[in-house]
């Protein structure tokens, strides 16, 4: 959406006439072919296959790294330990060995892997779906306009072609009251709602887990039971 946003603004300042949806789509169906009178800037098809490369490449870089990170970070604590144990006294050793054995930590390298693939995998989908559901405003601006095109072309045209005045004037009203009632009032609520919707579940996931604490509301017996 980010480069999408680019593209906007660089067809708007350089007047081009290039289709943007063909460029979105065509960005990963075919990434390989030629561009052709959509290209908006030098070097373009270069810098798409580098998007589509730092995607795929984004994937092995979040499941990978991490469980070979924290596998490390566990051998150097332990050895860390080890070497601090060989410093002590006879006296302490045996203290650590008779209670201290229950310190040392386990280490699951396949319990961490199996968990950071789990969250990749929720990672795409989720990229995924939210970008699915961002298309729903795409398809709500596609609506619009082709309703006002039918508006236009199929009533006030239309109207006009009948050399009647009676008619003319109800075209008229017809025209402005869809106008008015359709894309301005049902057109305007529905993208409303959907904006709304995007930024409750699509956006604020990304911040926000629900992993605090249970909400326990406020009574006046919990007040009076802690003045006693």
């Amino acid at each position: 959406f980010g480069y999408l946003s680019v593209l906007i603004i660089i067809k708007w300042c350089t007047g081009s006439q290039a289709d943007l949806y063909h460029v979105m789509i065509y960005m990963f169906l075919s990434p390989m072919d030629d561009i052709g009178e959509n290209q908006l800037f030098p070097n373009q098809k270069i810098v798409q296959l580098t998007f589509l490369f730092l995607a795929l490449v984004a994937v092995p870089w979040m499941l990978l790294p991490k469980p070979f990170i924290l596998k490390k970070q566990h051998e150097a604590r332990q050895q860390g330990q080890s070497y601090a144990q060989l410093d002590e006294t006879d006296e302490s050793l045996q203290v650590e060995t008779n209670g201290g054995g229950h310190g040392h930590e386990e280490f699951e390298f396949s319990e961490i892997f199996v968990y950071q693939l789990i969250h990749t995998i929720e990672f795409v989908l989720g990229a995924v779906s939210n970008t699915a559901s961002y298309l729903r405003l795409w398809a709500l601006s596609l609506a619009h306009s082709e309703l006002s095109s039918v508006f236009y072309e199929k009533v006030l045209l239309m109207a006009w072609g009948f050399n009647n005045i009676f008619i003319l004037i109800i075209g008229i009203l017809v025209f402005i009251f869809a106008t008015v009632g359709v894309l301005l009032v049902m057109e305007t609520l529905s993208a409303f709602l959907h904006a709304l919707r995007l930024h409750w579940v699509e956006y604020q996931n990304k911040f926000y887990e629900g992993d605090g604490y249970k909400f326990a509301p406020f009574t006046f017996a919990l007040v009076g039971n802690e003045d006693e």
